[in-house]
């Protein structure tokens, strides 16, 4: 087992869930974030999700042990400065992600592979903030990241091939699977999935029932959920910023977003994480 040093970017959802699948498979992981309860929550939840697999057999106490002690915590970049990856996992806001690679570029060596969660940003408008855009690369992971096993892997327009090739490795030692996307506006999850699911929003509009909407994909489909289910359980505002990534970067008024879905999140209805969206939850 080849235990490399990873720097994970960013302490939420996205950020807990690389670091942990990033551990289990023997790497030691820095998780880098401004806020200090953000980061405790974080270390915090890995480690209660470890115990579960305790007791249920999964893995061993050892094992757990041996994951908690090759997980640090740090809010400074300047503390993971000689590690092998850098993966970053902050919120998809392109000025965002760009200063953060513009700080990532100053404060970590140079050989280290710059890797963005991007689920729908271009890889090269990202890597050109950079003194190194052939080491750049997307790897967008699905939510919840320990579940799901697809990776997409976006390549730049300079990012080299051994920097592709490494990445490729990395993805095996995770125990994922990956396929190459194009670095156009929501890769092909994104691209495919979120129009869709858009789409039977407009049907909410129109006058149909959430729960006819879902049961017609879930019946005729063979959907495992709903689209109205999986538009609140992703959050309304995620997919408001993809659909408005995609319409800014085809210009095709199919990806217009739907005004029902624009409502209900300047309305503060975010789906589960609020408690209420199309369904209310308790």
């Amino acid at each position: 087992m080849i235990n490399q040093k990873i720097a994970v970017i960013g302490a939420g959802l996205m950020g807990t869930g690389i670091a942990q699948v990033v551990l289990e498979a023997g790497n030691s992981v820095s998780l880098v974030d401004v806020n200090g309860m953000q980061l405790d929550k974080s270390r915090e939840t890995i480690s209660s999700l470890l115990q579960r697999k305790v007791e249920k057999g999964v893995c061993s106490e050892e094992f757990v042990s041996s994951c908690m002690e090759r997980f640090s915590t740090f809010s400074r970049f300047e503390s993971i400065s000689d590690v092998d990856f850098v993966i970053e996992a902050v919120p998809e806001n392109m000025d965002l992600k760009k200063e953060v690679f513009k700080q990532l570029d100053e404060a970590i060596n140079l050989n280290a592979i710059f890797i963005s969660n991007t689920s729908g940003l271009s890889i090269s408008d990202i890597a050109s903030v950079t003194k190194r855009p052939e080491q750049v690369i997307g790897m967008h992971f699905f939510f919840p990241v320990p579940k799901m096993d697809l990776v997409e892997i976006i390549r730049g327009v300079l990012t080299s091939d051994d920097v592709y090739t490494k990445v490729k490795a990395l993805t095996r030692r995770i125990r994922k699977k990956a396929v190459d996307a194009p670095n156009y506006p929501g890769f092909l999850v994104n691209r495919m999935l979120v129009p869709m699911i858009n789409e039977a929003i407009y049907c909410v509009m129109e006058g149909a029932k959430p729960e006819d909407v879902d049961s017609a994909m879930k019946l005729g489909a063979n959907h495992p959920m709903g689209p109205i289910q999986l538009a609140d359980f992703v959050g309304l505002d995620t997919l408001l910023a993809t659909m408005e990534g995609l319409y800014k970067g085809f210009r095709d008024s199919k990806y217009r977003p739907c005004p029902l879905l624009v409502n209900l999140v300047e309305g503060g209805q975010l789906g589960r994480k609020t408690g209420r969206g199309f369904y209310t939850y308790h």
